[in-house]
């Protein structure tokens, strides 16, 4: 598929979903121009790249994420780790029809969890970082991609049945005027024991080797009338080549010691997975 071609596909999808999008400066609503800007009725303008994503920034903005985290992201994803995780979630939105990914990276997760959805239905993500939606407006054309920050949303109020925030800081009171009626917000947050092969021999006799999130729970809950909480926990083999690329997507791994040397050959995910309804 060639750069112009993916340029229209991406305008084509944008256009065939134009209502959930709203322009982040002024919240009028949008329309498609020429196959290749996303323009409001007020005359606010955002260029489709010629990738297929659109970018819906109104500031400037600097992220700490690289093209090689975002790499590293998706080979540790696509190796299935997250699988159970993934198929929990593809249950609990199994009548979604739009789904938003906030803080989707390169976009795997997302990705995966539609693959498994039939019909009329269609996935966006949105991240801060230009590299993750590089990514995945590369990797996974049947989704929209947009970079933009949802402090200063491009989306109108009451478009998605459902809401996905996977490991990744949230906005709830957002989240709220994103939900159709009947939506969900779904959160994945670590548990205690997520990661912890990892964080055994970098946090060694530290008070980082152990985690709580019952902050981060206990906010979920007084955000959301509606709340249900599943723990997923397993452990699984972890192949000798994905360690590196690990370290490299986990901030824990960020701050390793050059004379750390990690020996994995299995890891375990252990999250809970948060459900909140209005």
């Amino acid at each position: 598929m060639g750069a112009l071609s993916k340029r229209a596909a991406g305008a084509a999808l944008m256009d065939k979903n134009i209502t959930l999008f709203a322009c982040p400066i002024c919240q009028e609503s949008m329309g498609v121009f020429e196959q290749g800007r996303l323009v409001c009725s007020l005359n606010h303008s955002f260029d489709i790249a010629k990738q297929g994503y659109v970018n819906m920034l109104t500031h400037g903005a600097v992220s700490k994420y690289s093209k090689d985290l975002f790499e590293s992201r998706k080979a540790v994803i696509d190796s299935g780790i997250y699988d159970l995780v993934e198929d929990k979630i593809g249950e609990l939105i199994a009548n979604a029809e739009t789904v938003l990914d906030t803080g989707c990276g390169e976009g795997s997760h997302l990705a995966r969890i539609m693959e498994g959805k039939r019909g009329n239905c269609i996935g966006v993500g949105i991240d801060i970082a230009k590299e993750g939606i590089l990514a995945a407006s590369r990797h996974y054309p049947e989704q929209i991609w947009c970079v933009g920050d949802l402090a200063k949303s491009p989306f109108a109020k009451s478009s998605f049945d459902a809401i996905l925030n996977i490991l990744s800081p949230a906005n709830y009171e957002e989240f709220k005027r994103l939900l159709t009626q009947n939506g969900c917000v779904v959160k994945v947050v670590p548990q205690s024991g997520y990661l912890h092969e990892l964080r055994a021999q970098l946090y060694a006799d530290s008070t980082k080797e152990s985690y709580s999130n019952e902050q981060i729970v206990a906010r979920f809950k007084e955000s959301f009338a509606d709340v249900s909480v599943e723990r997923i926990t397993y452990t699984v083999p972890l192949a000798t080549e994905l360690v590196p690329a690990l370290l490299e997507m986990t901030p824990m791994g960020w701050h390793k010691k050059e004379e750390v040397n990690i020996q994995l050959n299995e890891i375990t995910i252990d999250v809970d997975v948060l459900v909140g309804r209005i």
